[in-house]
């Protein structure tokens, strides 16, 4: 938490000190006192930034050093918002502020601001002084550093021989799935040796846990029945043999007392009683004890050898079963005490550098005990199987019997919901053994799945023998190639060194390999040495949590499979066998409630949560819906803290270690995620334009705001934090570009569950109550409180940046208190008028993203829009606004312009249409803008304009000013402005998506319009006629085209098979001749490859019975055909030249029957593809 703390502090920061800059050369109205302090509090947040830089885990775990922390990161939100301040000042202020009374008007502007960065200067001082005072920053605190990093180097305490030995130690543990347990070893009945066995006892730092693990055997009860002679003795160097025996008949007195009942001081006055014998009476009691009877001795700091040797002549082998425990601080005396042929054991783990290992004679691996009580890191008999399949040779020496434990395991852990996954992997595999890329990289997060999928695979790739030989290595660390070696070889042990030995096999046999749990590049490049080979052709896989591990290894992106969370449908299926498996009785089976499915979806779509909870609640009965509710009620309290959830430790390390290391930026963006409720749907845009507006994503010399928005989505996406709404299909040119997402269910209650204690984010939700403690940066109110003006009124907004409403609005929601916010998006609620916008845009100055999408009862924006001067973003789609105010061309830092609305093109909308109906078409009618528009030139969006409305060629003209603009929308293109507008942006370069719909009556307005963009990725052509424009040959980079028209012909369907990087295909035609739409295109009565990366294809056609089929060399990477029914039939052919078609989602229906009738038509396909129907989400 100290390390997410600080990642947030330095964001902040960085923010500030960034704004002070700006302001220092921007600001020229600033007298020349403020602007020196300024320069002061810019100097002073450098170096506070410079220490958190370096700042370590171990010096922010000081709580002093945190509050100074805390301190700074507060600091730095109020020198930002003073700055923004200054920004607002008006440069046009007049002599009237000198005339009027002071006590009538306060302070003028300049002068208010100049006091109030005075205070912050005295401030910052104070803060710089406090560090001073307590000692916070100090060389000492970084040479302490440097000395903790190089006492925590894995194995900086061992030299090479007892590191080997360590890892070695390691490598058996993992074979016999756990960690080895001292008892065990030495009451194991399968080990039926009668000579005297010795086992050394080794800790790799020195004592430390080594005497609790020998003292937990020595008084095992089932040790202390086996053997009749029991002694503990301290040895001293040099060997002293009248000590021996003393303290070794000390021992042995003891325990005869403790035999007759004697408690006490009974006891010890007994043993002194028998020690006043004579020496010659001790030593033929001794000798009377070690010749007959079955002792157990542990030797405790044994030093040398010779010592070794002295004992044991006063410890002979009788052949009855006795045992010696030598405890020893050196691992070659560890190894000398049991001979040549020695097998070593790890016994406990006590961190990666400090362990507590056995040795003892080597015996077969399978007479090794496993604890009980050892540390298990998956399902034991899904390790058992590993275990046994990892060593198998050629197929053909594949046993019936095991085979059968291969399908039974396989049978017994079938997967939910990886059915796509696991063909994708098997295409990988495949794919890998004819490439120049053997290695495959499976990464995600912790608990995702990865290593579960690729056991099924590894399974099925095995049944079907497509190798030689296989293995599986789970990596160890910290790692060390020798060990990575063995574990490759296992049963190829020989005296050749480990790491040529594992080289010469590869080389000449067919290798399956699997390498789990990777964490370093580092690693792989010594693991590659061992596995380059050039004769046998092998595959390995590789599973990692790291996207750049993954990356790293394999020099194709091809061959990198994210794995991602399940969709809610599975993960409720998995929860049901799991449940079913642990206990087929329990009252959960075939059990519904929301309560249930809301604790699934906290899950967040995580197999290794969702198996742990099942396990739990499969036994439960009478208190079954009580642990439901305590679960939902403090859902990650309890799996962090309940040992029941031990399971789940190796997830939250993962996710402390991430957000430890993550980039401080994506810490802020994540935590940010919180403002949306659990399973909302969020679109990818309006989120990126948040983090712009809060500055977590900033412009910088390589890289915009925009882009770096972009690129923290992407990341955030690959990793499950973010996923794909259930209901939709991801866009299949980038899974980044996706519409519509939500939050991980399992990660919102991890930010959720530590937000608080940084006043981040607050709530106004049911059953909140009148309080003071109400404060934070940012507010959401939910659908379902009660809007209560008291309890609104008692809340302090003096530090809000953000508010979010969920539900109706209520004009008390603006408070004069909110004079630093930021952000107001209030995207879909219900209940705003006209004049509470009049009243926001009067009192929120410093806004710089204003989103009313959707609130369909706003008809018009104030004039007074106009000085929110740094407004960067606003959304008025789906409103009632039909134009912009005449003064926006005064926002001069507005990128953003989202506005129009929807009407459906290929059918008259009924008026008693929802605005959520209407949004499903793609009619788009849109607004007026002023002239003046031009002077905007910072617009990289912009949409949807009327040109007619806008004044036709005047705005045309405006347009060609916006030279930066990547996404343009407009409406009303007409035979007289056509080609006035094709021209005005043929040199905007960066122009990427283009929309145009054109006015009633202009059809053909584009015929003979060439599209000359080599940039543009996503093109929406509607209201056509019956012909396309140019696209062959112009348009290289398109990737998604979205056409409507009233019909298409044969040639521009050949038009469109040749676009080379088209992946999204929508088409709504009114007619098509013969009612027949064929996608295919031939040269010489031969079928060419056509439309090859096109993933997903829309049709919407109003003809009855239309037939649509493709061509066998067509469409072969089609993974979803959607087809709209709400306005005619259609009969679809030729489906199975679909080789990679995944789902068929049908619209304007809700027909179930007709579904299923349309999945008894898909029987034969290959692929048995899915059958939907569209349901939208709550938040489209």
């Amino acid at each position: 938490m100290a390390d997410l703390v600080v990642g947030l502090a330095k964001s902040v920061v960085e923010g500030a000190l960034t704004k002070a800059q700006a302001a220092i050369g921007e600001e020229a109205q600033l007298r020349e006192s403020a602007q020196r302090d300024l320069v002061f509090i810019t100097g002073e947040f450098e170096m506070m930034h410079s220490f958190l830089n370096v700042a370590t885990a171990e010096r922010v775990k000081n709580k002093v050093v945190m509050t100074w922390v805390r301190q700074v990161r507060e600091l730095a939100y109020d020198v930002e918002d003073c700055i923004e301040f200054v920004v607002h000042l008006d440069p046009k202020t007049g002599w009237w502020w000198r005339m009027a009374p002071s006590w009538c008007i306060g302070l003028p502007p300049l002068d208010e601001a100049v006091s109030e960065i005075e205070q912050l200067k005295a401030r910052v001082n104070d803060v710089s002084t406090r560090n001073s005072r307590y000692n916070l920053i100090s060389d000492s605190g970084s040479k302490a550093a440097i000395m903790q990093h190089q006492m925590a180097a894995p194995g900086a305490s061992l030299d090479a021989p007892a590191f080997n030995m360590l890892a070695e130690s390691r490598d058996t543990a993992r074979r016999q799935q756990g960690l080895g347990d001292l008892t065990q070893l030495i009451t194991n009945k399968g080990n039926t040796d009668p000579h005297l066995q010795v086992i050394s006892v080794w800790g790799t730092s020195g004592d430390l846990g080594t005497t609790s693990i020998i003292r937990k055997a020595y008084n095992d009860p089932e040790i202390s029945k086996n053997f009749a002679c029991r002694a503990w003795v301290k040895l001293m160097h040099p060997f002293n043999p009248h000590e021996f025996v003393r303290l070794f008949m000390a021992q042995i007195y003891a325990t005869n007392a403790c035999a007759e009942q004697l408690e006490g001081t009974d006891v010890g006055v007994h043993v002194l009683k028998k020690m006043e014998a004579t020496q010659e009476d001790l030593f033929k009691q001794f000798l009377e004890e070690v010749n007959t009877k079955t002792y157990l001795v542990v030797l405790e700091n044994l030093t040398e050898m010779v010592d070794w040797d002295a004992v044991r002549t006063f410890l002979p082998d009788k052949v009855n079963g006795s045992w010696i425990i030598v405890s020893t601080q050196q691992f070659d005396i560890a190894s000398l005490c049991i001979g040549d042929s020695y097998q070593p054991l790890e016994l406990k783990q006590f961190s990666p550098e400090h362990s507590v290992c056995a040795f003892f004679k080597e015996i077969d691996r399978k007479e090794i005990p496993q604890s009980q009580g050892s540390q298990n890191y998956g399902d034991k008999q899904e390790k058992l199987m590993l275990s046994k399949v990892s060593q198998i040779s050629p197929l053909q020496t594949l046993s019936s019997a095991s085979k059968g434990v291969i399908k039974d395991w396989m049978k017994n852990n079938l997967l939910a919901g990886r059915d796509s996954e696991m063909n994708e992997l098997r295409i990988y595999t495949a794919g890998a053994r004819f490439k120049n890329s053997p290695v495959i990289s499976v990464w995600g997060i912790a608990g995702v799945g990865k290593s579960a999928l690729v056991e099924n695979l590894y399974c099925d790739i095995m049944l079907s023998g497509q190798f030689g030989k296989y293995n599986w290595v789970d990596i160890s660390y910290p790692f060390n190639l020798r060990d990575f070696s063995r574990s490759l070889l296992m049963d190829h042990h020989s005296e050749k060194d480990p790491i040529e030995q594992c080289h010469e096999l590869l080389s000449q046999h067919k290798y399956l390999i699997v390498i789990n749990n990777l964490q370093s590049k580092e690693d792989w490049d010594l693991i590659q040495t061992t596995l380059e080979t050039r004769t046998a052709v092998s595959i390995i896989i590789v599973i990692t949590t790291e996207a750049s591990v993954a990356t790293y290894c394999t020099n194709s992106e091809d061959q990198i499979f994210n794995v991602k969370g399940l969709e809610a449908n599975a993960a409720m299926d998995l929860f049901r066998k799991e449940v079913e498996r642990k206990n087929p009785k329990s009252a959960l089976n075939g059990h519904k409630s929301d309560e249930l499915e809301e604790l699934i979806m906290k899950c967040g779509g995580l197999p290794k949560v969702i198996v742990s909870i099942a396990a739990l609640l499969a036994t439960q009965t009478v208190t079954l819906m009580d642990t439901v509710r305590l679960l939902n009620s403090k859902f990650m309290h309890t799996l962090e803290n309940n040992p029941e959830y031990a399971s789940l430790r190796g997830l939250f390390d993962w996710m402390y270690s991430y957000f430890r290391t993550c980039p401080d930026s994506i810490k802020a963006c994540i935590f940010y995620l919180s403002i949306f409720p659990r399973g909302h749907g969020i679109r990818r845009r309006r989120l990126v334009r948040r983090w712009i507006a809060e500055g977590y994503s900033r412009d910088s010399d390589e890289e915009s705001a925009v882009d770096k928005g972009e690129n923290f989505f992407s990341k955030l996406l690959d990793l499950s934090i973010v996923q794909q709404m259930p209901q939709l299909v991801t866009p299949a040119f980038s899974d980044t570009r996706i519409v519509m997402c939500q939050v991980n269910g399992f990660i919102r209650e991890y930010i959720v569950s530590r937000r608080m204690e940084e006043n981040l984010v607050f709530e106004l939700g049911p059953n909140c109550v009148l309080t003071t403690e109400r404060k934070g940066r940012h507010l959401i109110i939910f659908k379902n409180w009660v809007r209560d003006i008291i309890v609104f009124d008692s809340i302090d907004f003096s530090r809000l940046r953000s508010l979010t409403v969920f539900g109706k609005w209520e004009s008390f929601f603006i408070s004069k208190s909110m004079r630093l916010l930021r952000v107001l998006d209030l995207e879909d609620a219900s209940g705003l008028k006209d004049e509470d916008l009049i009243e926001m845009v009067k009192r929120l100055r410093r806004l710089n993203f204003l989103s009313l999408r959707g609130c369909s009862e706003i008809s018009h924006l104030p004039s007074s829009l106009g000085e929110l001067r740094q407004l960067q973003t606003l959304d008025v789609r789906h409103t009632s606004i039909a134009r912009l105010p005449k003064n926006i061309g005064k926002l001069q830092k507005l990128q953003y312009i989202r506005a129009g609305t929807t009407i459906s093109a290929l059918t008259s909308p009924a008026p008693s249409r929802s605005l959520l109906e209407l949004r499903r078409h793609r009619d788009l009618h849109g607004v007026e803008v002023p002239r003046g528009i031009g002077k905007l030139t910072a617009l990289h969006t912009l949409g949807v304009v009327n040109v007619i409305a806008s004044g036709g060629k005047a705005f045309v003209k405006e347009l060609k000013k916006l030279t930066q603009l990547r996404k343009l929308g407009v409406s009303g293109i007409n035979r007289h402005n056509s080609e006035d507008f094709f021209s005005a942006i043929s040199g905007h370069v960066h122009l990427e998506s283009l929309l145009v719909r054109l006015a009633e009556g202009n059809q053909r307005s584009l015929d003979g319009i060439s599209l000359p963009w080599e940039n543009l990725q996503s093109l929406k052509l509607h209201g056509l006629q019956d012909k396309l424009p140019l696209l062959e040959g112009q348009l290289s980079k398109l990737k998604k085209l979205d056409v409507e028209m009233d019909s298409l012909e044969k040639t521009d369907i050949e038009s469109l098979a040749m676009l080379p990087n088209l992946c999204i295909l929508r088409l709504r035609v009114k007619q098509l001749p013969d009612s027949r739409l064929h996608f295919y295109a031939e040269m010489c009565r031969e079928q060419l490859d056509t439309f090859k990366k096109v993933k997903i294809l829309e049709i919407g056609c109003r003809s009855r019975n239309l037939q649509v089929s493709f061509g066998s060399k067509s469409m072969k990477n089609l993974e979803l055909l959607e087809i709209d029914y709400s306005s005619g039939s259609c009969q679809l052919a030729s489906l199975n030249n679909l080789s990679e078609l995944k789902e068929v989602l049908l619209k304007g229906t809700n027909d179930e029957q007709f579904r299923i009738e349309f999945e008894r038509h898909l029987a034969t396909h290959p692929n048995s593809p899915a059958v939907k129907l569209e349901k939208l989400p709550a938040s489209t």
